[in-house]
């Protein structure tokens, strides 16, 4: 980290600045650098976040403020140790509460570690009450139901309230205590040379009350493990490597919020289409004198086959489009298109009367193998 930060300049508030200014200018720039609103430069937003937060962690802290006035930033390394800043020394929670209320704030404050500061849960806005894991699983589809659409059942494995306690821990009569450490708050606060730091209290995990008589069916847990079926509806035009999110549906507490179940996508290769973004290419094969007359072909699509015209004279490696028939979108109206590339087979071998009529064509001059000019009846009547 770099040595000598100017907390002030980096709030962009001048020494005299009073704590209600200081709160005003972390606010602003907060909002601003949310990774959630920089999707195109998430990772220097997130540094720059943590930039403003550190300097809001000691300027609006008196004491911690009144030593870096007197002694600069020498005076804050050894209060975040080596490293430097991280989240742990971040002790204003609540103001980040304040400032986004439900506004992305879970993911970012997993994102930059929280989830381990507060026991392994993130704290929600609902009177404190804590909120499950979330979880993530995958689901592999065809490209078919991709471009249709489909239901999927898949089982998750996650944790759930024990039946036995109803979650508490606690053998049946008797119910959790207020941890004797922490008297509740589930963080202890401990010296680090000049200054206090927060930290998750040890004999409770962040939990605020502990178990004296735990229950013999979850061994104090308060939680089983259970197989869950869940139905996941997969929409037409969606793309390989999608997250669906599915409220409530990852571990689940007692009391408070559930997880949320995040299912990836994955659609597998297609022997026959490649789909790119929206559209679908594929290709066919038709035989040289297709090619030369012009003719009438079926193609295969992803809702079923049908009738494309070829034109004469078509060359290979030609892109013929289907309006229409590619993907569907999943936010607004209408459909990719379906590319067919145009494969010409020339035959091996040729028996000499296919050889001796090609080649009195080939000798023609200022005729062709096209329907205007007479021959191309002469070449169907032959190969017919």
């Amino acid at each position: 980290m770099a040595e000598n930060k100017d907390y002030y300049k980096i709030l962009g508030v001048n020494r005299n600045a009073t704590q209600k200014e200081i709160k005003s200018a972390y606010r602003k720039l907060a909002m601003k650098y949310h990774p959630d609103r920089n999707p195109d430069n998430k990772k220097a937003a997130e540094d720059r976040f943590k930039e403003i937060s550190e300097a809001y962690e000691v300027l609006s802290d008196e004491k911690k403020r009144k030593l870096y006035d007197q002694y600069g930033y020498e005076a804050m390394k050894q209060s975040f140790g080596n490293n430097g800043f991280n989240w742990s020394n971040f002790t204003h929670y609540q103001d980040l509460e304040d400032i986004f209320g439900d506004f992305g704030l879970d993911d970012l404050l997993r994102g930059f570690g929280f989830g381990d500061v507060f026991g392994g849960y993130e704290t929600s806005r609902k009177a404190g009450r804590k909120k499950g894991r979330d979880q993530e699983v995958d689901v592999r589809i065809s490209l078919k139901d991709a471009y249709a659409g489909v239901n999927k059942t898949i089982t998750v494995r996650r944790r759930e309230p024990c039946p036995e306690c109803n979650g508490s821990g606690s053998e049946k009569g008797s119910a959790p205590v207020v941890c004797p450490r922490c008297k509740g708050r589930g963080a202890v606060v401990q010296q680090a040379g000049f200054f206090t730091m927060q930290t998750t209290c040890p004999r409770c995990g962040g939990a605020g009350q502990v178990i004296n008589n735990p229950c013999r069916k979850c061994n104090g847990s308060g939680k089983q493990l259970v197989m869950k079926k869940i139905t996941v509806n997969i929409p037409a035009g969606i793309e390989d490597g999608t997250h669906l999110r599915l409220a409530g549906e990852g571990e689940q507490v007692s009391r408070g919020l559930s997880g949320d179940l995040y299912v990836l996508v994955r659609v597998l290769p297609d022997p026959v289409f490649i789909r790119k973004g929206k559209d679908i290419y594929t290709r066919v094969r038709i035989s040289m004198y297709q090619a030369a007359l012009g003719c009438e072909i079926e193609v295969s699509t992803l809702s079923g086959k049908v009738t494309m015209h070829v034109p004469a004279g078509v060359q290979p490696g030609a892109k013929l489009r289907l309006k229409g028939k590619g993907m569907p979108t999943i936010k607004g109206a209408g459909s990719g298109d379906e590319f067919v590339e145009i494969v010409v087979k020339v035959p091996k071998s040729l028996s000499s009367k296919e050889r001796e009529f090609l080649e009195e064509i080939s000798k023609m001059k200022g005729e062709g193998f096209f329907p205007e000019s007479g021959i191309g009846d002469k070449i169907k009547r032959f190969f017919s």
